[in-house]
């Protein structure tokens, strides 16, 4: 089978154990052709990252997925370090930095808090695509198209069924990005079980 667009998962999870939907999420893509998990607490427990590898595996892809739990309306540490090592000016970004230009970019992300708690008038006040704006706007200055994100809401309460609806998701999503069948307005969602708020999940 011939794939039209190679996909790089930038995997960010520091309790990967502990994970139920996380865990299954990568689960379901990693046999998938054209795909490449590249799991950044595995790869680098001391935070030791490697440039070099990291820069020929983005030259390698034509999408870049982030894929971790939304701690903190942010990303977990390792995935905030690459980005300030591996996306360099003159490289990534700058006048002459155009390794990335005409990539995609995605976020596919759990969250502990149901969905109805993302807005302005919910626990966390902000949408989930606000809350992103910088992850956006990383790939916007590095001249990337950013995909709508691939969200699970309500991670505390789903049950192994949901989990496993999702995880299907989630590969078909994988499948028609890297299968050039979905352009950038149409990634699904996700789950959307309403749930209390945390700005940590687990999930």
């Amino acid at each position: 089978m011939s794939t039209s667009r190679r996909i790089l998962i930038e995997f960010a999870h520091p309790a990967i154990r502990r994970s139920r939907v996380n865990r299954r999420l990568v689960d379901a893509i990693s046999d998938l052709a054209g795909v490449t998990v590249n799991d950044l607490y595995e790869a680098y427990p001391e935070f030791d990252i490697d440039v070099e590898r990291e820069q020929s595996l983005l030259d390698s892809h034509d999408v870049v997925v982030f894929q971790h739990p939304f701690y903190w309306y942010s990303t977990p540490a390792i995935l905030k370090e690459w980005q300030d090592l591996v996306l360099q000016h003159g490289w990534a970004y700058g006048r002459d930095g155009r390794a990335l230009t005409g990539k995609f970019m995605m976020s596919a992300i759990t969250a502990g808090g149901g969905e109805e708690s993302y807005r302005r008038s919910g626990t966390n006040h902000f949408t989930i695509g606000e809350l992103l704006a910088p992850i956006e706007q990383t790939a916007a200055l590095c001249g990337m198209q950013y995909l709508p994100p691939f969200i699970v809401y309500g991670t505390h309460d789903l049950g192994v069924p949901q989990i496993e609806a999702v995880a299907r998701e989630y590969r078909r999503a994988i499948e028609a990005i890297r299968d050039g069948e979905i352009v950038p307005e149409s990634v699904a969602g996700a789950s959307r079980p309403e749930a209390d708020s945390g700005a940590r999940s687990e999930g």
